[in-house]
């Protein structure tokens, strides 16, 4: 899609004012219903566009991104745009600076749109969690579109924007892409600079593209991808253009199927992962079982340490530094006639009536963990687990080039329907988690349709690359997708 727009700019078929204005025009008529934005950037968008039809019109080269409108999950800062994270403490915050990956997509020429909504800080797998309202499937608008960046996948698949910008902790951008049935990558970890994203945990973030096709996924990740000084986890990239890897030839691959996984499944999950396993074998790649033995422990793990990481992130929330404050207009709970008396109320009450269930969940799940006594017996044992992990995938592919797993065990759930047990709501990651955990690159691809009371809800599929190996993931996903 993104190539297509870009040879019609060049051709001047139409202007990127014009392309730019009637993806507004699609936010103000859908956007209503499916509350997928929080924060419109129009006036900076129609700044962007116009300067690119001046380059047009003067002959000058346009790049592949160069006209072409997007939006970004609210927790990513773009300079003087107000950045929420889905969350009250930070409604009145307005960004300083732009995240290392907007700097690269503003220097592409690339066309922002807006902010869109998420659970809050990330939190979540359904973007009930914001506290700015729930995010529509637009599949099926009694249903969830997936979490946490389900903003950013319904913006996509509903055509309110080209291609999105989401964040990744534990699948939060895949399985919003298989609820909603778009292309979701999230990169190995450090493939991406996490500069200027609000951390959550940061052993496991990751910023990756949401798109309509897989070498929309490419180009985007091209842009965005390379070493930031402002992040010393990130990777130098070489000036690598994924989109040049997607040859479509597969024959002689191996791909990893984990023994049990299809177990368990939703019906129709599990039948359209089997087709999808068909479809690979037609492709003459050759599938072959494989065993990752410390696997099942990947949800256990990861909601220890990522809640200790987000106790620690999340310190800085506190009414004093940035954001929003309690002060007379609440009732404190400490002197409900005015103020708070001390410091340590005010820090007390902004973060009580600030801050959302799930988060204080979180924190407090967290800071448990890291407390005297508990230390050794969660967050060093998790640790310990999560190298096991490691060492399982490593050996996995020694025999494999991809593991190849469903995104999510269901199709999009009703809203309201795991709100009140957060342990189901958890299981939602249980195929995505263990990529954040060992830090391999990972995409969700659609791969059929399940029928629910009349409706076709998309299903996607996971395959999980070598570190560093995005070139052969996205090459894999893509000869999927054009067969």
């Amino acid at each position: 899609m993104i190539k297509e727009l870009h040879q019609k700019l060049i051709n001047k078929e139409i202007t990127s004012v014009q392309l730019t204005e009637q993806y507004f025009d699609a936010i103000s008529k859908k956007d209503a219903d499916l509350h997928a934005y929080l924060t419109l950037t129009k006036e900076l968008a129609i700044e962007q566009a116009k300067y690119v039809d001046e380059k047009i019109a003067r002959g000058e080269e346009i790049g592949i991104i160069e006209g072409i409108p997007g939006a970004i999950k609210d927790n990513i800062c773009i300079k003087n745009v107000r950045a929420t994270a889905g969350s009250k403490i930070l409604d009145n915050y307005i960004a300083p600076y732009d995240a290392g990956v907007i700097s690269k997509l503003k220097e592409a020429g690339a066309i922002i749109l807006g902010k869109t909504n998420c659970d809050e800080f990330a939190m979540g797998s359904s973007t009930e969690n914001s506290a700015y309202g729930v995010t529509k499937n637009p599949h099926y608008e009694e249903r969830v579109p997936g979490g946490s960046s389900g903003g950013s996948a319904v913006v996509v698949a509903s055509d309110m924007a080209v291609w999105a910008l989401g964040s990744d902790t534990g699948g939060s951008i895949r399985q919003p892409a298989s609820f909603c049935g778009t292309v979701g990558l999230k990169p190995t970890y450090g493939r991406v600079s996490r500069s200027g994203v609000m951390a959550m945990a940061s052993s496991f973030d990751q910023i990756g593209p949401m798109t309509k096709t897989v070498e929309d996924a490419a180009i985007i990740l091209s842009i965005i991808s390379d070493h930031d000084e402002m992040d010393a986890t990130s990777a130098p990239n070489f000036g690598k253009k994924y989109e040049d890897y997607l040859t479509g030839e597969i024959k002689g691959k191996k791909i990893g199927i984990v023994k049990g996984y299809l177990e368990g499944l939703d019906a129709g999950v599990k039948k359209v992962m089997e087709s999808v396993i068909e479809k690979y074998e037609k492709l003459g790649a050759e599938i072959l079982e494989i065993e990752l033995p410390n696997a099942k422990y990947s949800l256990p793990t990861y909601y220890i340490i990522q809640p200790c990481e987000v106790s620690s992130n999340l310190a800085r929330f506190d009414g004093i530094k940035y954001g929003m404050r309690a002060d007379d207009k609440k009732n404190s709970d400490y002197n409900p006639d005015g103020l708070p008396k001390n410091l340590l109320e005010t820090y007390l009450d902004t973060r009580a009536y600030e801050l959302g269930a799930e988060v204080k969940r979180r924190i407090m799940l967290g800071t448990y963990a890291l407390s005297s006594g508990y230390y050794d017996a969660y967050y060093l044992r998790a640790q310990k687990v999560r190298t096991l992990i490691k060492q399982d995938f490593k050996k996995a592919f020694e025999k494999v080039d991809l593991i190849l797993t469903p995104t999510a065990p269901t199709p999009a759930f009703k809203i309201g329907e795991n709100t009140n047990d957060p342990l189901q709501m958890y299981l939602e990651d249980i195929f995505t988690i263990t990529a954040n955990i060992v830090g391999v690159p990972a995409i969700s691809v659609p791969g059929g349709n399940v029928e629910i009371d009349g409706k076709q809800l998309p299903v996607g599929f996971q395959l999980m690359g070598k570190w560093f190996d995005e070139e052969n993931l996205l090459n894999v996903a893509h000869a999927f997708e054009i067969s």
